[in-house]
């Protein structure tokens, strides 16, 4: 039991690091583009989709399609990373109480 739940711990921190080292490369891509062009938004634009539809996007109308790829990737990586955190810590005190 201990090996499984340590291979499991090991397991999801690969995963993290492979969803860090993804989610990197698909948001440098688009914040190049967002960064060459001169785009700026502010991190209160990336959780609040009603702000960022009512000051950013009508400023920007070329690059919507970027700017929402952009948010969608930071999103996603950010939700993959809380989920994987909750699990590494959950099988983390599981180890400590099996130990």
């Amino acid at each position: 039991m201990y090996t499984l739940l340590i291979s499991i711990v090991i397991g999801l921190f690969v995963a993290m690091l492979f969803v860090n080292l993804y989610f990197r490369a698909k948001v440098m891509k688009v914040y190049g583009i967002l960064v060459r062009n001169k785009v700026q938004f502010g991190a209160a634009h990336i959780f609040n989709r009603q702000k960022l539809e009512e000051e950013i996007l009508p400023k920007y109308p070329n690059f919507r399609k970027e700017i929402e790829s952009f948010i969608r990737h930071m999103r996603y990586s950010i939700r993959m990373a809380s989920v994987l955190l909750l699990l590494i810590t959950l099988f983390g005190a599981i180890l400590m109480y099996f130990r």
